[in-house]
Protein backbone atom coordinates (compact mmCIF):
# COMPACT_ATOMS: atom_id res chain seq x y z
CA UNK A 1 0.00 0.00 0.00
CA UNK A 2 2.74 2.31 0.62
CA UNK A 3 4.70 1.62 -2.20
CA UNK A 4 1.93 2.09 -4.16
CA UNK A 5 1.32 5.49 -2.67
CA UNK A 6 4.68 6.25 -2.95
CA UNK A 7 4.24 5.50 -7.09
CA UNK A 8 1.07 7.79 -7.30
CA UNK A 9 2.66 10.74 -5.63
CA UNK A 10 5.84 10.54 -8.05
CA UNK A 11 3.49 10.57 -11.08
CA UNK A 12 1.55 13.40 -9.70
CA UNK A 13 4.92 15.16 -9.57
CA UNK A 14 5.87 14.19 -12.79
CA UNK A 15 2.30 15.59 -14.40
CA UNK A 16 1.89 18.66 -12.07
CA UNK A 17 5.66 20.00 -11.02
CA UNK A 18 7.43 22.42 -13.30
CA UNK A 19 11.13 22.94 -13.81
CA UNK A 20 13.02 24.18 -10.63
CA UNK A 21 13.42 27.31 -12.50
CA UNK A 22 9.60 27.77 -13.46
CA UNK A 23 9.02 27.25 -9.77
CA UNK A 24 11.56 29.53 -8.33
CA UNK A 25 9.42 31.99 -10.51
CA UNK A 26 6.28 30.66 -9.43
CA UNK A 27 7.05 31.39 -6.10
CA UNK A 28 8.32 34.68 -6.15
CA UNK A 29 5.17 35.68 -7.59
CA UNK A 30 3.60 34.13 -4.43
CA UNK A 31 5.41 35.26 -1.84
CA UNK A 32 5.22 39.13 -4.06
CA UNK A 33 1.46 38.75 -3.90
CA UNK A 34 1.20 37.55 -0.28
CA UNK A 35 3.32 41.10 0.30
CA UNK A 36 0.42 42.87 -1.57
CA UNK A 37 -2.34 41.52 -0.13
CA UNK A 38 -1.34 40.91 3.33
CA UNK A 39 0.93 43.62 4.16
CA UNK A 40 -0.37 46.17 1.99
CA UNK A 41 3.31 47.10 0.11
CA UNK A 42 3.52 48.54 -3.14
CA UNK A 43 4.22 46.98 -6.27
CA UNK A 44 7.40 49.19 -6.51
CA UNK A 45 8.20 48.21 -2.85
CA UNK A 46 8.12 44.91 -3.64
CA UNK A 47 9.75 44.50 -6.95
CA UNK A 48 12.45 47.04 -4.90
CA UNK A 49 12.60 44.86 -2.47
CA UNK A 50 13.23 41.53 -4.94
CA UNK A 51 16.35 43.38 -6.54
CA UNK A 52 17.97 44.61 -3.18
CA UNK A 53 17.90 40.68 -2.22
CA UNK A 54 19.15 39.12 -5.68
CA UNK A 55 22.57 39.25 -5.17
CA UNK A 56 22.59 38.40 -1.58
CA UNK A 57 22.92 34.98 -2.08
CA UNK A 58 26.03 35.32 -4.36
CA UNK A 59 28.64 34.33 -2.05
CA UNK A 60 26.57 31.76 -0.72
CA UNK A 61 26.33 30.64 -4.47
CA UNK A 62 29.79 30.05 -5.35
CA UNK A 63 30.78 28.20 -1.73
CA UNK A 64 28.50 25.86 -2.92
CA UNK A 65 30.12 25.53 -7.00
CA UNK A 66 33.35 25.19 -5.38
CA UNK A 67 32.50 22.60 -2.99
CA UNK A 68 30.56 20.29 -5.67
CA UNK A 69 33.61 20.73 -8.16
CA UNK A 70 36.18 20.46 -5.38
CA UNK A 71 34.10 17.47 -3.85
CA UNK A 72 33.50 15.76 -7.70
CA UNK A 73 37.32 16.52 -8.42
CA UNK A 74 37.94 14.30 -5.02
CA UNK A 75 35.23 11.29 -6.72
CA UNK A 76 37.12 11.45 -10.14
CA UNK A 77 40.75 10.58 -8.52
CA UNK A 78 41.85 6.70 -9.06
CA UNK A 79 42.02 6.69 -5.03
CA UNK A 80 37.97 7.36 -4.83
CA UNK A 81 37.62 4.65 -7.89
CA UNK A 82 39.17 1.52 -6.44
CA UNK A 83 37.61 2.48 -3.17
CA UNK A 84 34.01 2.42 -4.19
CA UNK A 85 35.00 -0.89 -6.67
CA UNK A 86 35.99 -2.17 -3.16
CA UNK A 87 32.78 -1.40 -1.65
CA UNK A 88 30.33 -2.65 -4.25
CA UNK A 89 31.64 -6.44 -3.15
CA UNK A 90 29.41 -5.62 -0.20
CA UNK A 91 26.82 -3.80 -1.50
CA UNK A 92 24.99 -5.85 -3.75
CA UNK A 93 21.65 -5.43 -4.28
CA UNK A 94 18.98 -2.22 -4.59
CA UNK A 95 17.59 -2.78 -1.35
CA UNK A 96 21.01 -2.59 0.63
CA UNK A 97 21.86 0.31 -1.86
CA UNK A 98 18.99 2.38 -1.02
CA UNK A 99 19.55 1.63 2.96
CA UNK A 100 23.60 2.53 3.14
CA UNK A 101 23.01 5.63 0.80
CA UNK A 102 20.79 6.87 3.33
CA UNK A 103 22.70 5.61 6.45
CA UNK A 104 26.41 6.95 4.98
CA UNK A 105 24.59 10.61 3.78
CA UNK A 106 22.94 11.01 6.81
CA UNK A 107 26.05 10.68 8.50
CA UNK A 108 27.86 12.48 5.87
CA UNK A 109 25.75 15.27 6.54
CA UNK A 110 25.92 15.08 10.67
CA UNK A 111 29.72 16.51 9.56
CA UNK A 112 29.05 19.07 7.19
CA UNK A 113 26.30 19.57 4.41
CA UNK A 114 29.40 19.60 1.89
CA UNK A 115 29.40 16.57 2.15
CA UNK A 116 26.38 15.64 0.02
CA UNK A 117 28.91 15.54 -2.81
CA UNK A 118 30.39 12.62 -1.52
CA UNK A 119 26.91 10.76 -1.17
CA UNK A 120 25.71 11.51 -4.51
CA UNK A 121 29.04 10.23 -5.99
CA UNK A 122 28.64 7.00 -4.53
CA UNK A 123 24.93 6.38 -5.09
CA UNK A 124 25.57 7.38 -8.81
CA UNK A 125 28.79 4.28 -8.99
CA UNK A 126 26.23 2.41 -7.05
CA UNK A 127 23.82 3.00 -9.49
CA UNK A 128 25.90 2.22 -12.55
CA UNK A 129 27.34 -0.89 -11.24
CA UNK A 130 24.16 -2.61 -9.76
CA UNK A 131 21.05 -3.50 -11.69
CA UNK A 132 17.35 -3.04 -10.62
CA UNK A 133 17.84 0.47 -9.11
CA UNK A 134 15.45 3.10 -9.00
CA UNK A 135 17.37 6.04 -9.93
CA UNK A 136 15.11 8.65 -8.75
CA UNK A 137 14.18 7.15 -5.69
CA UNK A 138 18.06 6.92 -5.13
CA UNK A 139 18.15 10.65 -5.83
CA UNK A 140 15.78 11.01 -3.38
CA UNK A 141 17.30 9.00 -1.16
CA UNK A 142 20.39 11.34 -1.26
CA UNK A 143 18.92 14.35 -1.06
CA UNK A 144 16.51 13.49 1.98
CA UNK A 145 19.95 12.33 3.56
CA UNK A 146 20.83 16.18 3.51
CA UNK A 147 18.13 16.87 6.34
CA UNK A 148 20.78 15.47 9.05
CA UNK A 149 23.29 17.97 8.53
CA UNK A 150 20.82 20.71 10.88
CA UNK A 151 21.73 17.87 13.86
CA UNK A 152 25.46 18.07 12.88
CA UNK A 153 28.49 20.12 13.62
CA UNK A 154 27.53 22.73 10.49
CA UNK A 155 24.19 23.16 12.12
CA UNK A 156 23.97 27.30 11.88
CA UNK A 157 21.65 28.62 14.23
CA UNK A 158 23.13 26.40 17.25
CA UNK A 159 26.44 27.40 15.83
CA UNK A 160 24.99 31.11 15.83
CA UNK A 161 23.45 31.20 19.08
CA UNK A 162 27.08 29.81 20.76
CA UNK A 163 28.84 32.36 18.77
CA UNK A 164 29.94 35.77 21.16
CA UNK A 165 29.15 38.71 20.40
CA UNK A 166 26.76 37.65 17.68
CA UNK A 167 24.22 40.09 16.07
CA UNK A 168 21.41 38.84 18.50
CA UNK A 169 23.50 39.69 21.87
CA UNK A 170 24.18 43.35 19.78
CA UNK A 171 21.15 44.01 19.47
CA UNK A 172 19.72 42.80 23.04
CA UNK A 173 17.84 40.55 22.01
CA UNK A 174 20.11 37.30 24.25
CA UNK A 175 22.04 38.31 27.09
CA UNK A 176 24.42 35.92 26.66
CA UNK A 177 25.34 33.13 24.16
CA UNK A 178 24.04 29.72 24.20
CA UNK A 179 26.09 26.88 24.46
CA UNK A 180 26.01 24.24 21.57
CA UNK A 181 25.84 21.65 24.32
CA UNK A 182 22.65 22.76 24.99
CA UNK A 183 21.23 22.52 21.45
CA UNK A 184 23.70 20.29 19.60
CA UNK A 185 24.26 18.62 22.70
CA UNK A 186 20.94 17.98 23.78
CA UNK A 187 18.90 14.60 24.26
CA UNK A 188 15.91 16.30 21.74
CA UNK A 189 18.69 16.40 19.17
CA UNK A 190 20.19 13.09 19.65
CA UNK A 191 17.19 11.91 19.35
CA UNK A 192 16.74 13.59 15.79
CA UNK A 193 20.30 11.79 14.84
CA UNK A 194 18.84 8.55 15.22
CA UNK A 195 15.66 9.58 13.16
CA UNK A 196 17.47 10.69 10.15
CA UNK A 197 20.49 7.89 10.53
CA UNK A 198 18.10 4.77 11.67
CA UNK A 199 14.57 5.43 11.08
CA UNK A 200 15.09 6.80 7.69
CA UNK A 201 16.89 3.99 6.28
CA UNK A 202 14.55 1.76 7.70
CA UNK A 203 11.64 3.49 6.14
CA UNK A 204 12.56 3.51 2.73
CA UNK A 205 12.91 0.09 2.31
CA UNK A 206 8.92 0.18 2.78
CA UNK A 207 8.82 2.64 -0.49
CA UNK A 208 10.72 1.10 -2.91
CA UNK A 209 8.52 0.16 -5.99
CA UNK A 210 7.64 -2.98 -7.11
CA UNK A 211 9.03 -2.35 -11.16
CA UNK A 212 11.77 -0.16 -11.62
CA UNK A 213 10.74 -0.17 -15.57
CA UNK A 214 11.88 2.72 -17.36
CA UNK A 215 13.72 4.36 -13.85
CA UNK A 216 17.22 2.21 -14.35
CA UNK A 217 19.99 5.14 -14.67
CA UNK A 218 21.02 2.95 -17.97
CA UNK A 219 17.26 3.70 -19.05
CA UNK A 220 17.57 7.38 -18.67
CA UNK A 221 20.91 8.25 -20.38
CA UNK A 222 20.58 11.22 -22.59
CA UNK A 223 22.57 8.82 -25.02
CA UNK A 224 22.23 5.46 -25.40
CA UNK A 225 25.35 4.61 -23.57
CA UNK A 226 27.06 6.37 -20.22
CA UNK A 227 30.30 7.81 -22.16
CA UNK A 228 34.11 6.08 -21.33
CA UNK A 229 36.21 9.14 -21.18
CA UNK A 230 39.73 9.34 -21.31
CA UNK A 231 41.43 8.90 -17.86
CA UNK A 232 42.26 11.45 -16.40
CA UNK A 233 45.69 10.42 -16.44
CA UNK A 234 45.79 9.76 -20.41
CA UNK A 235 44.64 13.47 -21.24
CA UNK A 236 46.99 14.97 -19.01
CA UNK A 237 49.97 13.10 -21.38
CA UNK A 238 47.71 14.06 -24.25
CA UNK A 239 48.15 17.63 -23.26
CA UNK A 240 52.17 17.29 -24.26
CA UNK A 241 53.74 18.99 -26.77
CA UNK A 242 55.61 16.56 -29.15
CA UNK A 243 58.50 17.55 -27.62
CA UNK A 244 60.44 17.95 -24.26
CA UNK A 245 59.23 21.43 -22.93
CA UNK A 246 59.69 23.09 -19.37
CA UNK A 247 55.95 23.74 -19.51
CA UNK A 248 55.16 20.32 -19.79
CA UNK A 249 57.39 19.51 -16.74
CA UNK A 250 55.89 21.63 -14.54
CA UNK A 251 52.52 20.99 -15.65
CA UNK A 252 53.05 17.48 -15.17
CA UNK A 253 55.29 17.73 -12.03
CA UNK A 254 54.07 16.64 -8.89
CA UNK A 255 56.91 19.12 -6.54
CA UNK A 256 54.95 22.56 -7.18
CA UNK A 257 52.14 20.72 -6.02
CA UNK A 258 53.50 19.20 -3.46
CA UNK A 259 54.42 22.65 -2.53
CA UNK A 260 51.08 23.93 -1.99
CA UNK A 261 49.26 20.82 -0.63
CA UNK A 262 51.72 21.00 2.54
CA UNK A 263 50.87 24.58 2.97
CA UNK A 264 47.56 23.66 2.82
CA UNK A 265 47.79 21.26 5.25
CA UNK A 266 49.72 23.32 6.90
CA UNK A 267 46.78 25.82 7.83
CA UNK A 268 43.91 23.08 8.13
CA UNK A 269 45.83 21.57 11.29
CA UNK A 270 46.28 25.51 12.21
CA UNK A 271 42.28 26.28 11.76
CA UNK A 272 41.60 22.95 14.03
CA UNK A 273 44.03 23.62 16.57
CA UNK A 274 42.98 27.14 17.13
CA UNK A 275 38.78 26.78 16.57
CA UNK A 276 38.42 23.14 17.77
CA UNK A 277 36.51 21.15 15.33
CA UNK A 278 35.03 23.72 13.54
CA UNK A 279 33.66 23.12 9.91
CA UNK A 280 32.08 25.75 7.66
CA UNK A 281 31.87 26.51 4.00
CA UNK A 282 34.71 27.80 3.46
CA UNK A 283 37.36 25.70 5.48
CA UNK A 284 35.21 22.24 3.86
CA UNK A 285 36.15 23.75 0.17
CA UNK A 286 39.50 24.84 1.15
CA UNK A 287 39.95 20.95 2.76
CA UNK A 288 38.71 19.77 -0.84
CA UNK A 289 40.89 21.53 -2.56
CA UNK A 290 44.23 20.56 -0.76
CA UNK A 291 43.06 16.30 -0.91
CA UNK A 292 41.82 17.29 -4.74
CA UNK A 293 45.14 18.54 -5.27
CA UNK A 294 47.10 15.43 -3.29
CA UNK A 295 44.78 12.67 -4.87
CA UNK A 296 45.47 13.76 -8.31
CA UNK A 297 48.99 14.72 -7.52
CA UNK A 298 50.11 17.45 -11.02
CA UNK A 299 48.41 20.54 -11.74
CA UNK A 300 47.46 19.14 -15.63
CA UNK A 301 45.91 16.51 -14.12
CA UNK A 302 43.67 18.57 -11.20
CA UNK A 303 43.01 21.01 -13.63
CA UNK A 304 41.40 18.36 -15.99
CA UNK A 305 39.02 17.26 -13.09
CA UNK A 306 38.05 20.27 -11.83
CA UNK A 307 37.17 20.94 -15.87
CA UNK A 308 35.14 17.72 -15.77
CA UNK A 309 33.60 18.72 -12.33
CA UNK A 310 32.40 21.98 -13.11
CA UNK A 311 30.08 20.52 -16.83
CA UNK A 312 26.73 20.54 -14.91
CA UNK A 313 26.69 23.62 -12.24
CA UNK A 314 24.42 26.11 -14.51
CA UNK A 315 21.16 25.44 -12.61
CA UNK A 316 23.30 26.84 -9.55
CA UNK A 317 24.64 29.61 -11.30
CA UNK A 318 21.26 31.58 -12.88
CA UNK A 319 18.48 29.94 -10.22
CA UNK A 320 20.32 31.10 -6.69
CA UNK A 321 20.15 34.73 -7.79
CA UNK A 322 16.16 34.05 -8.14
CA UNK A 323 15.76 32.59 -4.60
CA UNK A 324 17.73 35.65 -3.52
CA UNK A 325 15.24 37.53 -4.56
CA UNK A 326 12.79 36.03 -3.06
CA UNK A 327 14.23 36.47 0.05
CA UNK A 328 14.68 40.47 -0.29
CA UNK A 329 10.87 40.49 -0.58
CA UNK A 330 10.41 38.53 2.68
CA UNK A 331 12.98 40.81 4.59
CA UNK A 332 12.54 44.37 2.69
CA UNK A 333 8.96 44.26 2.84
CA UNK A 334 8.48 42.52 6.17
CA UNK A 335 6.80 40.07 5.76
CA UNK A 336 9.55 37.78 7.01
CA UNK A 337 8.95 39.22 10.55
CA UNK A 338 5.43 39.41 10.10
CA UNK A 339 4.64 35.80 9.31
CA UNK A 340 6.77 35.11 12.16
CA UNK A 341 4.85 37.83 14.64
CA UNK A 342 1.79 36.52 13.78
CA UNK A 343 2.39 32.38 14.48
CA UNK A 344 4.32 33.48 17.86
CA UNK A 345 1.45 35.56 18.89
CA UNK A 346 -1.14 32.21 19.11
CA UNK A 347 1.54 30.46 20.86
CA UNK A 348 1.34 29.36 24.05
CA UNK A 349 4.14 28.13 27.07
CA UNK A 350 2.83 24.60 25.70
CA UNK A 351 3.19 25.07 21.87
CA UNK A 352 5.51 27.77 21.41
CA UNK A 353 7.62 24.88 20.11
CA UNK A 354 5.64 23.90 17.43
CA UNK A 355 4.52 26.98 16.47
CA UNK A 356 8.42 27.42 15.74
CA UNK A 357 8.83 24.15 13.82
CA UNK A 358 6.05 25.70 11.49
CA UNK A 359 7.38 29.07 11.41
CA UNK A 360 10.92 27.60 10.07
CA UNK A 361 9.35 25.59 7.54
CA UNK A 362 7.10 28.25 5.84
CA UNK A 363 9.74 30.37 5.62
CA UNK A 364 11.92 28.04 4.35
CA UNK A 365 9.94 28.08 1.39
CA UNK A 366 10.90 31.77 0.54
CA UNK A 367 14.61 31.96 2.35
CA UNK A 368 16.30 28.49 1.77
CA UNK A 369 19.12 29.68 3.74
CA UNK A 370 19.06 28.75 7.76
CA UNK A 371 21.09 31.56 8.79
CA UNK A 372 19.27 34.14 6.43
CA UNK A 373 16.27 32.76 7.70
CA UNK A 374 16.81 32.49 11.26
CA UNK A 375 18.14 36.45 11.02
CA UNK A 376 14.87 37.16 9.43
CA UNK A 377 12.41 35.53 11.88
CA UNK A 378 14.38 34.28 14.55
CA UNK A 379 14.20 37.95 16.73
CA UNK A 380 10.38 37.55 16.34
CA UNK A 381 10.27 33.87 17.78
CA UNK A 382 13.06 34.97 20.76
CA UNK A 383 11.14 37.76 21.82
CA UNK A 384 7.96 35.67 21.78
CA UNK A 385 9.34 32.90 24.19
CA UNK A 386 10.40 35.66 26.55
CA UNK A 387 7.02 37.42 26.79
CA UNK A 388 5.55 33.84 27.31
CA UNK A 389 8.13 32.93 29.68
CA UNK A 390 7.92 35.82 31.43
CA UNK A 391 8.27 35.37 35.32
CA UNK A 392 10.16 32.25 34.85
CA UNK A 393 13.82 31.70 35.85
CA UNK A 394 16.87 32.72 33.67
CA UNK A 395 17.97 28.91 32.75
CA UNK A 396 13.83 28.07 31.94
CA UNK A 397 13.81 31.12 29.56
CA UNK A 398 17.04 29.90 28.44
CA UNK A 399 15.96 26.50 27.68
CA UNK A 400 12.94 27.92 26.16
CA UNK A 401 14.61 29.84 23.85
CA UNK A 402 17.19 26.90 22.98
CA UNK A 403 14.02 24.69 22.09
CA UNK A 404 12.51 27.31 20.00
CA UNK A 405 15.63 28.25 17.71
CA UNK A 406 16.45 24.52 17.14
CA UNK A 407 12.94 23.80 16.24
CA UNK A 408 13.16 26.22 13.97
CA UNK A 409 16.04 24.97 12.47
CA UNK A 410 14.33 21.40 12.54
CA UNK A 411 11.65 22.60 10.31
CA UNK A 412 13.49 24.79 8.09
CA UNK A 413 15.85 21.48 7.37
CA UNK A 414 12.46 19.40 6.90
CA UNK A 415 10.62 21.18 4.12
CA UNK A 416 13.59 21.18 2.10
CA UNK A 417 12.16 17.70 0.95
CA UNK A 418 9.05 19.78 -0.78
CA UNK A 419 11.05 22.16 -2.63
CA UNK A 420 13.35 21.87 -4.93
CA UNK A 421 16.45 24.11 -4.12
CA UNK A 422 18.87 22.40 -2.90
CA UNK A 423 18.16 19.76 -5.53
CA UNK A 424 20.80 21.96 -7.77
CA UNK A 425 23.46 20.53 -5.68
CA UNK A 426 22.56 17.01 -6.69
CA UNK A 427 21.66 17.66 -10.35
CA UNK A 428 25.38 18.05 -11.24
CA UNK A 429 26.34 15.32 -10.15
CA UNK A 430 23.95 12.96 -10.13
CA UNK A 431 21.96 14.05 -13.16
CA UNK A 432 25.23 14.43 -15.62
CA UNK A 433 24.22 12.72 -18.62
CA UNK A 434 20.91 11.28 -17.21
CA UNK A 435 16.99 12.86 -18.38
CA UNK A 436 16.29 13.74 -14.75
CA UNK A 437 14.34 16.73 -13.63
CA UNK A 438 13.15 17.91 -9.95
CA UNK A 439 9.81 16.28 -10.84
CA UNK A 440 11.01 13.12 -11.28
CA UNK A 441 12.02 12.87 -8.14
CA UNK A 442 10.03 15.01 -5.74
CA UNK A 443 6.94 12.91 -5.63
CA UNK A 444 9.63 9.78 -3.96
CA UNK A 445 9.79 12.18 -0.97
CA UNK A 446 6.57 13.24 0.59
CA UNK A 447 5.79 10.37 2.34
CA UNK A 448 9.20 10.53 3.91
CA UNK A 449 8.21 13.99 4.45
CA UNK A 450 4.88 13.45 6.18
CA UNK A 451 6.03 10.72 8.63
CA UNK A 452 9.27 13.25 9.83
CA UNK A 453 6.74 15.95 10.35
CA UNK A 454 4.63 13.80 12.60
CA UNK A 455 7.38 12.54 14.75
CA UNK A 456 9.50 15.64 14.79
CA UNK A 457 6.31 17.70 15.68
CA UNK A 458 5.91 15.11 18.53
CA UNK A 459 9.42 15.56 19.56
CA UNK A 460 9.92 19.43 19.88
CA UNK A 461 6.40 20.01 21.35
CA UNK A 462 6.83 17.21 23.87
CA UNK A 463 10.48 15.89 24.66
CA UNK A 464 12.33 18.10 27.05
CA UNK A 465 16.08 19.05 25.98
CA UNK A 466 17.76 17.42 28.87
CA UNK A 467 21.08 19.16 27.71
CA UNK A 468 24.05 17.17 28.31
Amino acid sequence: MITNLGDKFSTLFQKYMPNAFVFAMLLTLIIGLTALIWLGSTPLKIIQSWYDGFWSLLEFGMQIVLIIITGFSIALSPNVKNGIDNLTKYIKTPKQVYFFVMLIGALLALISFGWIVITCVLARELAIRIKGINYPLLVACVYFTTGSWVCGLSSSIPLLLGTKNNYLIEAGILSNTIPSSVTLGSGLNIVMIFLYAIIGPIMILFLIPKSTKGKEINDMLESKTLKKEVSIKDEAINQNLPFKSLSDNLNNGIILQAIIVIMGFTYIIFHFYTNGFQLDFNIMIFIFLVVGMLLHKTPMRFVIAMKRSSKNISGILFQYPFYAGIMGIMLYTGLGEKLAEFLASVATVNTYPFYAFITGGLANFAIPSAGGEFAVIGPSIINAVKDIGAGLPANQITAMISRASISIAYGESLTNALQPFYLLLVFPIMGNGIKIQARDVMGYLVIPFIAFFIIQSMLVTLMPLKHT
